[in-house]
């Protein structure tokens, strides 16, 4: 029998693998897995509520696919899984719902499943913020498909090398509240009168006088391929609220899922099994977003702008990618812990002040951003004192990660990255649970947008100093 060059390649690769691989069970050396799948979470059937407006909005279809992206990594000691999931936010009932299935069937701590949001404004309403409906049929589906998708990398693990680099890209990322020149009209929505800077104002203005804030053009890029070579995961990490643009009757992964496209493409085979997986997670991005108000740009096409700072990030993460030293073997270590941060719930005057206004009103949706935040101020009124957050931090080799279940200002990641005892670190953020924007004190007290309160911004004014020393905290046992 005549064997074709390529088949005799084939065997031979084969045998090497099989070769060092019995030597390192022969030899007792440790051996590192991994395993990674997208999983489909594009709901089954439309018309659905799509989350990321004020007012209530449907879609009608799906323009691309969402999906709920999984890599399970196991060094023969800890195994841990990381998700991203294509949504604006995911409450924590639905993760720890998915967790414990998960580790039912896989044998994974639920203490080491990463769950996060990437933050789309066209998915699925799986939380309620303002006046969007949640997806009452959506949440088990949701949390049913995130297990299973950790079951399936789980059961994909094969012996692997991991490594890690970090690119940068500054041309996509831009503070979003701004000081504006004195006489500038500023506004909010309980008359208070006392914000001091605004949220993405117009663009290239004679009002524009500087960003408050700084932004974070890293791109962490975290890679895990086959001892052979063949690349099965990369997880990125990008300080970018969202991009935008699709029409308001369409579901999309935005910017994160053309990303996943975008790097696949420049790195694996598209007929590889199993299928190569690229995720996009969101960093500190809650005062960022890709409006460069410092010359603003040309109206586009719904989905340009999506595909040029997918194709522009996916650029600058492949060649962090290239710089990447691949590790046969690597110590896993994570924690989790649990705090309470009490919440800005309005007082009596308040309440009544934003029944009068609903009252004086009727029914809604409401239009008006007063009476949204009358709704808001009400529904407030119905919290508890405090709640409870998770935390988690994260030990990959060299690699710190952390989680924050927040909408978290690009400040909290910088000081965290600088902070931190393992170099490089990053923050996944929208992760284990939504509990709306983390400004710090200082933003606090500059008002705008984000500080505002509402079922997207409640926490105390001091919980962002909690977070952060607790994330370091953990940073701290994961490192030694």
């Amino acid at each position: 029998m005549l064997w074709s060059s390529r088949t005799i390649a084939l065997l031979l690769v084969s045998f090497g693998l099989c070769s060092q691989l019995n030597a390192a069970d022969e030899a007792g050396a440790k051996v590192l897995r991994g395993g990674a799948v997208a999983i489909d979470i594009t709901p089954p059937n439309f018309p659905v509520s799509s989350a990321g407006s004020m007012t209530h909005r449907m879609a009608d279809a799906a323009h691309d696919p969402l999906h709920a992206r999984c890599l399970v990594i196991d060094n023969g000691e800890t195994k841990i899984a990381l998700v991203t999931c294509d949504s604006c936010m995911i409450p924590r009932e639905i993760y720890d719902a998915a967790k414990q299935q998960a580790s039912q069937a896989t044998g994974i701590p639920t203490t080491n499943i990463l769950c996060s949001a990437t933050h789309t404004h066209t998915a699925v309403t799986a939380t309620p913020t303002f006046q969007s409906l949640v997806q009452e049929d959506y949440i088990d589906f949701l949390a049913e498909r995130i297990a299973a998708g950790v079951v399936q990398a789980n059961k994909q693990l094969e012996p692997a090398r991991i490594g890690w680099a970090v690119g940068s890209n500054p041309r996509q990322v831009f503070n979003r509240r701004w000081y504006l020149r004195p006489g500038s009209a500023l506004s909010d929505p309980f008359d208070r009168g006392t914000d001091r800077v605004k949220m993405n104002p117009a663009a290239n203005s004679k009002s524009l006088l500087q960003p408050v804030g700084p932004t974070d053009p890293e791109v962490p890029v975290l890679a895990v391929q086959a001892i052979d070579g063949r690349p099965l995961a990369v997880w990125a990490n990008y300080s970018l609220h969202y991009v935008g643009g699709p029409p308001r009757n369409s579901l999309s992964a935005d910017y994160f899922g053309e990303f996943a496209r975008q790097f696949s493409g420049l790195v694996a085979d598209p007929q590889a099994q199993p299928a190569f997986v690229a995720a996009m997670t969101n960093g500190t991005s809650g005062d960022i977003n890709n409006i460069n108000f410092f010359e603003g740009r040309a109206v586009q096409q719904p989905f340009e702008q999506i595909r040029l700072v997918a194709a522009d990030v996916a650029g600058s993460a492949h060649v962090a990618y290239q710089r990447i030293e691949f590790q046969d073997w690597i110590p896993l270590k994570m924690q989790e812990t649990e705090i309470e941060l009490g919440v800005r719930r309005p007082d009596a005057d308040e309440l009544a002040d934003a029944n009068k206004l609903l009252d004086e009103a009727g029914p809604g949706p409401w239009k008006d951003r007063r009476l949204i935040y009358a709704n808001e101020t009400r529904d407030l009124a119905q919290y508890p004192a405090t709640v409870k957050v998770k935390l988690q931090a994260i030990r990959i080799g060299g690699l710190g990660i952390v989680s924050s279940p927040c909408e978290t200002f690009v400040e909290t990641g910088l000081a965290i990255k600088k902070q931190s005892p393992l170099k490089p670190t990053f923050t996944i953020e929208l992760a284990n649970g939504y509990n709306g924007y983390l400004p710090t004190p200082d933003q606090h007290a500059l008002g705008g947008y984000e500080t505002w309160r509402a079922k997207s911004s409640y926490l105390a004014v001091d919980a962002e100093p909690k977070i952060r020393k607790t994330l370091l905290q953990l940073l701290h046992q994961v490192a030694q």
